[in-house]
């Protein structure tokens, strides 16, 4: 047996780091059932309740979770049939985000709990609070757990983190970091230098690439593909990207995406499966094309000059009809490459 039969942790987690993770820790080994509420008013940009929703569930996914903007908790209300609250704001005093989550627990969550778990001298009279309510309604009283107030194992906030998320990444698990890492692909035909362009990319980023999976497998199978082949490059390629994001710092950069087997898929057998075209839609924050202007080179495994033009046709004929803002790269190497990085930097600069 564990010590309580039900935890509450009530936070922000915008984002949830490391330091939160002590804490929801420690409330989940002393728990036989954790009650995790999350709330704030205002939101924070890039930190809404579904993302932090996720975050919750894919690290605590045996907790309940309880995360709130005011139209869910609208949408809840009604479902409960109680009058529709809005959430308190972030200012307001201690006593009024008491008294809203003893509210929420006894008309929303439905449930009693035993113990508040915080890292905040708040805690005791948050406990006290909660016992007075439930104790009123014959139930249960609530006891507070301190968990490394001093901050001693985790040393931040969330208000430092949010000052530069990249440079706390270390701070911050992958299932949550990975959500602020961009992608930029980079698209183009046979011999435009964008395998060669997608490492120095990552290099000068301080980060790493994902590269071209269907190269892989082309060569593997001696440069025989099958048409079901291509799907399976499209969706190892989706897998090697998400991967890849626990690795990144601030970009991914993408060697090929889904749009690309779409094309060799339509080259090589004038159609392509429907889970294929859907896949080829796939978005990234910013699209690089290399344009055919360089010097073709022949490594033995490519088609020809005119296979290429036809590749950055198809490539331009696609992206304007799919509405895909894109950067086309032209010139000798040390011009694409910098235009390249200039399009990272102008695209950090607006994010």
């Amino acid at each position: 047996m564990k010590p309580h039969r039900v935890g509450l942790v009530v936070g922000k987690f915008c984002p949830l780091h490391r330091g939160h993770q002590v804490l929801l820790d420690h409330a989940q080994a002393a728990c036989e059932r954790l009650v995790v509420v999350s709330y704030t008013r205002p939101e924070f940009d890039g930190l809404w309740p579904a993302r932090r929703e996720q975050w919750l569930r894919n690290l605590y996914p045996q907790a309940q979770h309880w995360v709130l903007d005011d139209a869910r908790l609208a949408a809840l209300c009604q479902q409960r049939g109680v009058p529709v609250r809005v959430l308190p704001r972030n200012d307001e005093d201690d006593a009024t985000h008491r008294q809203f989550v003893a509210w929420l627990l006894h008309e929303i969550v439905r449930s009693d709990v035993d113990a508040v778990f915080t890292s905040e001298a708040y805690g005791p009279g948050f406990a006290e609070v909660l016992s007075q309510e439930q104790q009123q309604r014959g139930g249960r009283a609530v006891v507070h757990v301190a968990v490394d107030p001093a901050r001693v194992r985790v040393p931040t906030s969330g208000t430092a983190i949010r000052r530069d998320l990249h440079a706390h990444r270390q701070l911050l698990a992958p299932q949550v970091y990975g959500d602020f890492v961009r992608r930029v692909v980079l698209l183009g035909g046979e011999s435009t230098g964008k395998s060669t362009l997608a490492i120095h990319l990552a290099q000068r980023c301080g980060s790493v690439h994902a590269a071209e999976y269907g190269r892989e497998l082309w060569e593997a199978q001696d440069g025989v593909l099958q048409e079901a082949d291509l799907l399976r490059i499209a969706r190892t390629q989706v897998a090697r990207e998400t991967q890849l994001l626990a690795d990144a710092r601030r970009w991914l950069v993408c060697d090929t995406s889904p749009l690309t087997t779409l094309l060799y898929a339509q080259a090589m057998f004038d159609r392509a499966a429907p889970a294929l075209v859907a896949l080829a839609t796939r978005r990234y924050d910013l699209v690089l094309l290399c344009g055919p202007d360089v010097p073709f080179v022949q490594d033995g495994t490519r088609r020809d000059p005119a296979f290429r033009q036809w590749q950055h046709d198809w490539y331009v004929r696609e992206l304007d009809a799919r509405g895909v803002p894109y950067q086309t790269l032209h010139g000798d190497w040390q011009a694409r490459t910098q235009a390249a990085w200039q399009a990272l930097q102008q695209a950090d600069a607006v994010a």
